[in-house]
């Protein structure tokens, strides 16, 4: 889970041919690369500000500040918000589909990014939710309808639990807004019949495996996917800020459920990942996020993987 943080700044910078400036929109986020007989392509949807003092829990301030100058960053930070689409040949199978309009203009660029990867919304068979946070499962109702028709939603059965029960807004100490939300994205799939829970280690189709993590929610799950002898986790929100969170995997957020689950989740996650050597798909690195794990001295860092573009 990520929140959109609004930031007032002015700027003496504008835009027009008559002061020679060239600003131009940027364009969709899309980058495609072959899994086996997979073609894997990270979806953007776009970035949101994140001020470290609002979100961080578990936190040094002066670890903090130190960590984001080494890594040339300064508070607030950018974070990426990923999505990933599986091309089975067979399948369109979409992992975790982005805002959608729940930020308020941050974000939501999806459907931008998907139609520049040369799909349409009514290609996607299956969407394979990390977990129900807005930054997630935001994407899949926009102005009241379904975003994704003829698609069947998959989720792990506790996040449905949690959130969609209204008795949970009471007696949880939990953010009113974030039981809205799933009754906003994910209750219609439930009413037209296309969501579909697992609980356990679950196969959804041939190659692609559901593999609960919970902490960071109770739902909260991993998509392992392999294809010919290669494999990729799709890893959801085993972490937020990898400048911080990597060297100190103990540092939480205030969007966890269970701070000390989601910690004891990164940790044993973060050291099975660097063993196995094992390439990873991530929510909210800087863009494809896919990568490896790296075990250090002290910590954890993130090896980007080689970017990829010929015949």
């Amino acid at each position: 889970m990520i929140t959109a943080v609004l930031i007032i700044a002015t700027s003496s910078i504008s835009s027009g041919s008559a002061t020679g400036e060239t600003a131009k929109t940027q364009v969709p986020g899309v980058y495609s690369f072959r899994l086996g007989e997979f073609t894997i392509t990270a979806l953007s949807d776009g970035t949101v500000l994140q001020d470290l003092n609002q979100v961080l829990t578990n936190a040094n301030s002066a670890e903090v500040e130190q960590l984001l100058h080494r890594n040339f960053l300064t508070n607030p930070v950018e974070a990426s918000i990923n999505t990933f689409l599986i091309d089975t040949g067979d399948k369109q199978v979409l992992i975790d589909t982005g805002v959608g309009q729940l930020f308020g203009g941050q974000g939501g660029k999806l459907q931008l990014s998907l139609e520049a990867a040369g799909y349409t919304p009514d290609e996607i068979d299956m969407i394979l939710l990390t977990h129900i946070h807005s930054d997630h499962s935001g994407g899949l109702v926009e102005n009241g309808q379904l975003m994704f028709p003829t698609a069947t939603v998959y989720v792990g059965k506790p996040d449905v639990d949690l959130w969609l029960d209204p008795a949970n807004v009471e007696r949880s100490h939990l953010d009113r807004r974030y039981f809205d939300e799933a009754v906003t994205t994910v209750k219609p799939y439930l009413d037209a019949g296309k969501l579909e829970m697992f609980s356990g280690e679950t196969t959804i189709l041939p190659g692609i495996t559901a593999l609960p993590t919970p902490g960071h929610t109770p739902g909260h799950s991993f998509y392992v996917v392999e294809s010919r002898g290669e494999s990729i986790e799709f890893c959801g929100d085993i972490l937020h800020f990898g400048s911080i969170q990597f060297p100190n995997p103990e540092i939480t957020v205030a969007y966890d459920v269970d701070a000390n689950a989601a910690a004891e989740q990164r940790a044993r996650q973060f050291s099975r990942l660097a063993e196995s050597r094992r390439l990873v798909a991530t929510a909210h690195l800087p863009f494809p996020g896919v990568g490896h794990i790296r075990a250090e001295d002290q910590g954890y860092a993130w090896v980007p993987m080689d970017y990829r573009w010929r015949d």
